[in-house]
C-alpha cells in the first residue's frame, strides 16, 4: 500500500476503508473483511455511531497496531466546546478500546471550532492522536484556522471526485502543508457514474471497472480516498488500483467532468448551516 507523508511526518495510506451509512450491526464484518483485503486504514466517526464495532475488528484482526492507521471524528459540541470536545474524544476512544487514533477531525466547520480546535491541539500535544485535523472545511475557513492557531491541520476531508475536483482547493492545501483526502468518490452514483461514456470507456481500455479508475485517478493526483463497500469482492477490486496508471490524455478526459458543484449539499449555504448545526450525536 502506498503512503503519503502528513506535515507533521505521520505516515498515512493513500487508499483506505470508509465505514459511512454501515450499520453498526454490519460494520463489524466489513472492516474485518477491508482488513483481510489488505487495506490498513479504517476511517469513522462519532456520527457514524459503530466506533464500537470498528474497534472490535480492529482489535480481533490480528493485525499489529503499529501497521493500522485509524481515523474518527469529532461532532459538533455544545458550549463550552473545548472541554466537551476533549471528552467526546475521550467517548470515541473508549468506544474503540484504543489508547490512541491516528487521525482525529473537526467533522463540520460549524460551532465553535477554534475552542475544539484548541482541544485537539492538547489531544495531539499528549499523544493521543498522532495527527488532528478538519472536515468539510472550504479555504476561507481552513486558511482563517491555519492562522490563528499553533498547529495547522494535517488533513481536510472534503466532497472530491470527478464531478466535484476540487483542484484549487488541493492547490491552497499543498501551498499549506494541509493534505487533501476525498469522501465520497464516487459520487454516491450521481450523475450515472459508474455508466458514464468517458469513466467506461477509460475503464474499457485498461480493462477495469469505472470503480478502479476512479480510484486511480485520485490516487495519481495524491488524494488519500476511503471508498466503501460491505461486499468482500468489491472491497479487493477497491484495493487493485496500484499495477496501472491513466494517461495525461485520460487524466485530462477526466478532469473535463468537472462541474463545479457538489453533488450533495454546500457547507457554505445558510439552510445546510442550519440544519447541520442543530444535530446531536448522543455519546
Amino acid at each position: 500500500m502506498r503512503s503519503v507523508t502528513l506535515g507533521n511526518g505521520v505516515e498515512m495510506p493513500i487508499l483506505g476503508f470508509g465505514v459511512y451509512q454501515i450499520p453498526p450491526e454490519r460494520t463489524e464484518r466489513a472492516v474485518t473483511d477491508a482488513l483481510a483485503a489488505g487495506y490498513r486504514s479504517i476511517d469513522t466517526a462519532a456520527a457514524y455511531q459503530n466506533e464500537e464495532a470498528v474497534g472490535r475488528a480492529v482489535r480481533r484482526s490480528g493485525v499489529p497496531r503499529e501497521e493500522l492507521f485509524v481515523t474518527t471524528k469529532l461532532w459538533i459540541q455544545d458550549a463550552p466546546a473545548e472541554e466537551n470536545a476533549r471528552r467526546a474524544f475521550s467517548v470515541s476512544l473508549d468506544k474503540l478500546g484504543l489508547d490512541h487514533v491516528d487521525l482525529f477531525l473537526i467533522h463540520q466547520p460549524y460551532g465553535d471550532v477554534y475552542a475544539e480546535w484548541r482541544a485537539l491541539e492538547e489531544i495531539h500535544r499528549e499523544g493521543r492522536a498522532r495527527a488532528i485535523g478538519v472536515s468539510n472545511f472550504y479555504p476561507d475557513r481552513l486558511v482563517d484556522l491555519i492562522d490563528n492557531n499553533e498547529i495547522p491541520p494535517a488533513v481536510n476531508q472534503i466532497e472530491t471526485h470527478p464531478f466535484f475536483q476540487r483542484t484549487a482547493d488541493q492547490e491552497l492545501m499543498r501551498e499549506r502543508g494541509v493534505r487533501i483526502e476525498s469522501w465520497g468518490p464516487f459520487a454516491e452514483g450521481r450523475n450515472d457514474l459508474f455508466t458514464h461514456p468517458v469513466l467506461s470507456g477509460i475503464a474499457g481500455e485498461h480493462r477495469r471497472s469505472v470503480a478502479q479508475v476512479v480510484l486511480r485517478w485520485l490516487v495519481q493526483r495524491e488524494v488519500v480516498v476511503i471508498p466503501k463497500s460491505v461486499r468482500p469482492e468489491r472491497m479487493r477490486e477497491n484495493i487493485d488500483v496500484f499495477d496501472f496508471e491513466l494517461t495525461d490524455k485520460q487524466m485530462a478526459s477526466i478532469a473535463a467532468l468537472d462541474t463545479g458543484v457538489s453533488q450533495f449539499f454546500d457547507h457554505r449555504d445558510p439552510a445546510v448551516t442550519g440544519r447541520l448545526g442543530k444535530i446531536r450525536i448522543p455519546d
